[in-house]
C-alpha cells in the first residue's frame, strides 16, 4: 500500500501505545463487542490478529485457546496485563509477528478475528491470504473495520487519503478487497457509532 511501510506502522503505534485505550478504547468498543458475539462458541483455537492493547481478549469463548500477535511490541506491553489476568479463566499467548508473514502452520485456527487492522497492513491481499491459510477450511475469519465511502465519512476519507504514513492507516480501503478472496461471505453489516466501521463474518472455504 503506497506510503503505509511496516516501519510507519510500528512508528505510529509506538506513539499511539500509551493513548490508544483512551482515544479508541469506547470509542470502537461497541464494534469488539460484536465481533465477539458473532464467534463461534465452539471455537477451540482462537487467533485475534492486530490484538494491540488486548481490549477485545476478555470477550472471547471462555473454552477458547486464545492467540494474539500484533507488530507493535509497545502495544503487546500494553496488552500483556490483560492476558494475565485472563489466564486463570482462558489460556492467552501473545505473539509479535508481522501479520503478513504468520508464524502458525497451515489450519491452526478455528477463528480467526481482525479487528481494525486490514487498514493498516501494507499489504492488505498478502494478510488476507495469510488469514485463509492459518484458518481451518469451514473455519470462521471475523473482520472489523472502516470501509472507504462510509456515509458521512467520506469527506475526512479524502481528508486522510494521502497521509497513511502519519496517522497509521489506510482511510480508502474498498470492500471489494473482501469479495475477491475464495470464501463465504455470510454477513455483513454496519457496527459503531454513526456506522463508522463494518463486521464482516466469512466462512473459510477449503483450499
Amino acid at each position: 500500500m503506497q506510503g503505509l511501510s511496516r516501519e510507519a506502522v510500528r512508528r505510529v503505534y509506538r506513539f499511539y501505545a500509551p493513548v490508544y485505550d483512551f482515544v479508541f478504547g469506547l470509542l470502537l468498543d461497541s464494534g469488539r463487542a460484536a465481533l465477539a458475539r458473532a464467534i463461534d462458541p465452539a471455537a477451540q483455537r482462537v487467533l485475534e490478529v492486530g490484538v494491540g492493547t488486548g481490549l477485545a481478549l476478555k470477550r472471547y469463548p471462555a473454552q477458547a485457546q486464545v492467540v494474539g500477535v500484533d507488530l507493535s511490541e509497545e502495544m503487546l506491553l500494553r496488552a500483556l496485563p490483560r492476558a494475565r489476568r485472563l489466564r486463570g479463566a482462558r489460556a492467552v499467548d501473545l505473539v509479535c509477528a508481522d501479520a503478513e508473514h504468520l508464524p502458525f502452520p497451515d489450519a491452526s485456527f478455528d477463528a480467526i478475528t481482525l479487528p481494525y487492522v486490514l487498514s493498516v497492513t501494507p499489504n492488505p491481499q498478502a494478510l488476507l491470504r495469510e488469514l485463509r491459510r492459518v484458518c481451518r477450511p469451514g473455519g470462521q475469519i471475523l473482520i472489523l473495520n472502516h470501509f472507504k465511502g462510509a456515509g458521512i465519512w467520506q469527506g475526512l476519507e479524502r481528508m486522510l487519503s494521502g497521509a497513511a504514513a502519519r496517522v497509521g492507516f489506510n482511510s480508502c480501503l474498498s470492500l471489494e478487497s473482501l469479495q475477491s478472496e475464495r470464501w463465504t461471505l455470510l454477513e455483513l453489516r454496519t457496527v459503531n457509532l454513526l456506522n463508522l466501521s463494518k463486521l464482516a463474518v466469512i466462512k473459510n472455504d477449503a483450499h
